[in-house]
């Protein structure tokens, strides 16, 4: 977490912005003590449409292989 005084902040909004919407959390300073903090909101997730799911899953051809024997033998064969 990093601190910014205010003056600094006015002046770099835009690029404070993009590094809390990159994940960072930055205090804001007056005269060396911290006022306010810039967070990311977090971000309802999107509900999963289970019909468009099936409907993808309906026609994905069945596969021979177990997933696990598959990822195996790409290890096995430097091919990841």
């Amino acid at each position: 977490m990093d601190a910014i005084t205010l003056a600094d902040a006015k002046a770099r909004l835009s690029e404070l912005i993009d590094r809390v919407e990159a994940g960072d959390t930055i205090d804001i300073t007056r005269r060396g003590r911290p006022v306010a903090r810039l967070t990311a909101i977090a971000r309802p997730r999107k509900r999963i449409d289970l019909a468009m799911l099936e409907a993808l899953t309906a026609v994905m051809p069945f596969q021979d292989e177990r997933a696990a024997d598959l990822v195996r033998s790409m290890r096995d064969s430097d091919r990841y």
